[in-house]
């Protein structure tokens, strides 16, 4: 695959790609959700002191437009924009970049795949 084909799958780079898989993975028992953003950890002394650790391939979604980073909560958070919700989709679309069942939490909140409905019958 050539480097502009790379480039092309869903806009995003294969560093880009596998940090979004890690961070909207399974943690424990819990089902990590777009809507949350990614939560950051913050510097704890020198003269970054409190500042949000940013990893440098999160720094790259921020300065490209595709994230944008949100210090209003007590950790700071990475949120996805309309530019980075359409790569996002476009990235879960593609089994080949993202397994579907895996990931079928995401692809269901961004409206990929519809949402089950509860089985409602008595028995």
């Amino acid at each position: 695959m050539s480097r502009m084909q790379k480039q092309s799958i869903a806009g995003l780079t294969a560093g880009e790609r596998d940090y979004i898989r890690r961070e909207l993975d399974r943690f424990f028992s819990t089902l990590p959700s777009v809507a949350e953003g990614f939560q950051l950890k913050t510097w704890r002394g020198g003269p970054n002191a409190g500042k949000p650790k940013l990893p440098p391939t999160a720094q790259g979604l921020v300065e490209r437009g595709l994230m944008r980073l949100d210090t209003g909560y007590r950790l700071p958070r990475l949120f996805f924009t309309e530019a980075g919700l359409t790569a996002l989709r476009a990235m879960m679309s593609d089994s080949r970049v993202a397994d579907p069942e895996k990931f079928a939490h995401i692809r269901q909140e961004l409206g990929i795949d519809p949402v089950p409905e509860p089985d409602t019958t008595l028995e």
